[in-house]
């Protein structure tokens, strides 16, 4: 159950005086999240939006990216796209450059350091033919350009980690490079031994080369965000108050501004359909495959495309409160947030480093010793330990399976606010649905169409109830009048108070009435089919025709046709399915019955339905809720996971850990397997990356030395660069089946 009096507790640079230093140590590498720990009591929208998050740390070059002078603004502030350019475009591409830049520079200094080392020299067959004298000195000064420049951002990093007590990747490649470059200089300059400069440069190389290659992996999983960004267009069509048409940038569009959208254009701003009918394609926003029909009062979202009418819009929401904006911002926030598989990463990358410092230790002593090699062997061992034990992998196992999900998901329409609460989403074994609105449409219709007479049928007969029912401003008949395909001309309406309506159709009278009238006239009902649609607690109204009863029309709360098939595959998955209402027990068991719920609450008032997620949790289920977020709000508080379907352009639901945007029961399933889906992957990369050390550190060690297999440091970076890769792959192959 969630703790509801941890406040949610976001760290970040929202905020324009932030100035704090992004040091070189980088999360990814190191397992290291530094967004606080995230409460999942409810949460205010004015916490949510304004809420600090703290970046990740990067192992990048200060001087190179000046990122500690970046200024971090809340990406819904005036304009979405140039800010979010700004807070992660620029920042991860510097990233990748400086890589790409440190990386070209070192293989080019690498190359004189290659040819001028001895046993380069003799494995190409040169003999003599590059010696000359001082070439030592030559060597010296192209490996120490290479020590300096290439491994800066290692050296620099050690410093940052040590300073936090939280020694790391950047710790062991430090460590290894300082010993391999200071013991070939004191050798260069006279001390008997080996020298390493080859293999400290190829070293070097290799792990830029994983480092730059990660940095791209982390670009592409943190692209989603900038995508989103650039859904906005960059100006706007502002209608001015003499009727003429002026094209602004969106920071000048103002609450209440109306803008005109063409057809085939982005629109510029969330708002209301005021004038003129279009489609507009949804499907970067919610997810929704299909263009949604747009008429005047209909909402439309900043960002969609608009399609073959031009409309009028009447700006609704601008800036940091627009969907987009603040769908950007929970991505951000929940690809920033703290999750306890990351927890597991961290205590797992940390006991790597220790081994990895003991183990080098003990590999120096044991060749020194027992081994009895000379040191320039031993050392050569102790490096290649310490370099290929780099908790890289381990590191880069959960955050970017985290972005990866989190972009998907977005793309999806389903938002995630809580990591904790989405990652404890796979386990869910009980699901309570709110039944109106989620379960049903919330809308009155026809679910039932009963012929009692041989010379109609079920068309007809709708058609004829329909016709009459137009006339009416009563919901049932309004109900009626809507689920007819089309209707006929009606003379002489007229109400029939309390009872139902009545008019000429094609000459003939017709009368939709109550079962009340049919009583007061002294109607008998035989049909034996109409008794089960009374006791399902629908509405049940009778057509006469020529005072003769053809036939009756039964409505009711209209099911989502994704409900059945969403229920079915939630039971597949092993996970109770249950539902909360407050209609009457007819109602509630009808519905059950029709979708296949394992159980159902009924005349549960609002405030009690926090009490009977209590019940459910108290069978020991882990539980998540599913409402529409209104009237569900102590519900999806007290709930495990908390889920708020159909929210709409209104993403900031306060007290939900997940909001998806579309009404569609299936995003629960789709939420559910993804929870799943995201935990295998980042069991996989945890697994992959622990035993990929497990077996390499002995290896690397030596302990096949008898049977000619010896690692060299250069063959070790290999080694652990493809670990990387293999991890940064698998996390881009997470997708979401249905």
């Amino acid at each position: 159950m969630k703790n509801h009096d941890d406040e949610k507790k976001h760290a970040g640079n929202i905020h324009e005086d932030h100035t704090k230093e992004h040091t070189d140590s980088d999360s990814c590498c190191t397992g290291e999240e530094n967004g606080g720990e995230k409460g999942t009591g409810s949460h205010s929208r004015e916490h949510m939006m304004h809420g600090h998050h703290e970046h990740h740390e990067h192992h990048m070059p200060e001087d190179t990216v000046h990122h500690a002078d970046h200024v971090h603004k809340h990406p819904g502030h005036e304009m979405p796209d140039h800010h979010m350019k700004h807070a992660h475009g620029d920042h991860h591409a510097h990233m990748v450059q400086d890589f790409k830049r440190r990386f070209w520079v070192s293989i080019i200094l690498t190359v004189p350091v290659l040819l001028l080392s001895t046993m380069i020299q003799r494995f190409l067959g040169l003999g003599s033919a590059l010696r000359f004298t001082g070439d030592v000195y030559v060597l010296f000064a192209f490996s120490s350009a290479v020590f300096f420049y290439g491994g800066y951002p290692f050296l620099k990093g050690i410093f940052n980690e040590l300073k936090k007590a939280t020694p790391g990747m950047m710790t062991l490649i430090a460590v290894a490079i300082s010993t391999a470059y200071f013991y070939s200089s004191a050798v260069a300059f006279g001390l008997p031994g080996k020298m390493f400069f080859w293999e400290l440069a190829t070293l070097i190389d290799i792990m830029l080369l994983g480092h730059w290659i990660e940095m791209r992996s982390v670009m592409g999983a943190s692209r989603a965000l900038e995508e989103l960004a650039r859904l906005m267009p960059s100006d706007a069509h502002k209608l001015m108050p003499d009727g003429s048409v002026k094209d602004v940038p969106l920071n000048e569009l103002a609450t209440g501004d109306k803008v005109l959208v063409k057809p085939g254009e982005k629109i510029p701003a969330d708002g209301d359909v005021i004038e003129g009918e279009t489609s507009v394609n949804e499907a970067m926003l919610t997810g929704e495959s299909k263009p949604v029909s747009k008429k005047p009062g209909a909402q439309v979202i900043g960002g969609s495309i608009n399609g073959e009418g031009s409309i009028v819009v009447a700006v609704t929401k601008t800036g940091k409160a627009s969907f987009l904006s603040q769908v950007i911002e929970l991505v951000r926030e929940a690809q920033e947030s703290k999750s306890r598989t990351q927890d597991l990463a961290n205590r797992a990358a940390m006991w790597l480093t220790l081994i990895a410092l003991g183990g080098g230790a003990i590999t120096l002593l044991v060749w020194l010793t027992i081994g009895g090699k000379d040191f320039a062997f031993a050392l050569e061992r102790t490096v290649t330990v310490m370099v290929i034990t780099c908790p890289h992998a381990l590191g880069l196992a959960v955050p970017l399976v985290v972005a990866v999900s989190t972009a998907l998901a977005a793309k999806r329409g389903l938002l995630i606010r809580d990591r904790a609460a989405f990652e404890q989403a796979r386990g869910v074994q009980a699901i309570v649905f709110d039944k109106t609105g989620t379960l049903t449409e919330g809308n009155f219709g026809v679910t039932d169409v009963v012929v009692m007479a041989p010379d109609i049928n079920e068309k007809e007969l709708l058609q004829y109830a329909a016709s009459v029912e137009a006339h009416s401003e009563h919901p049932i008949a309004q109900s009626i009048a809507a689920s007819a395909d089309a209707k006929h001309p009606v003379e002489n309406f007229r109400a029939i108070p309390g009872k139902g309506a009545e008019g000429r159709v094609h000459g003939k009278d017709v009368k939709v009435v109550s079962p009340g009238y049919l009583k007061e006239k002294g109607i008998q009902i035989s049909d034996e089919r109409i008794e089960p649609l009374l006791s399902q607690g629908k509405t049940v109204v009778f057509v006469l025709i020529e005072n003769q009863l053809v036939g009756a029309i039964a409505l009711a709360d209209i099911i989502r046709k994704e409900s059945k098939q969403a229920i079915a595959m939630l039971k597949n998955m092993g996970i109770r399915c249950m539902m909360l209402t407050g209609d009457n027990k007819q109602v509630a068991r009808w519905v059950a019955e029709e979708i296949g719920l394992d159980e159902y609450f009924a005349e549960v008032l609002p405030h009690e339905k926090a009490e009977k997620i209590k019940e459910v949790q108290a069978r020991g289920l882990v539980v998540a809720m599913t409402g529409d977020g209104v009237n569900d709000a102590p519900a999806l508080a007290q709930a495990d996971v908390g889920i708020a379907i159909g929210a709409g352009t209104d993403v900031a639901v306060e007290t939900a850990d997940i909001v998806l945007v579309r009404s569609n029961p299936l995003d629960v399933v789709s939420i559910v397997f993804l929870a799943r889906a995201t935990y295998r992957k980042m069991v996989q990369n945890l697994a992959w990356a622990t035993g990929y050390n497990a077996f390499a550190i002995p290896l690397a060690a030596g302990v096949l030395f008898k049977w000619g297999v010896l690692l060299s440091p250069a063959m070790g970076a290999v080694l652990m660069s493809l670990s990387t890769v293999i991890v940064a792959i698998n996390a881009r192959f997470l997708k979401i089946k249905n």
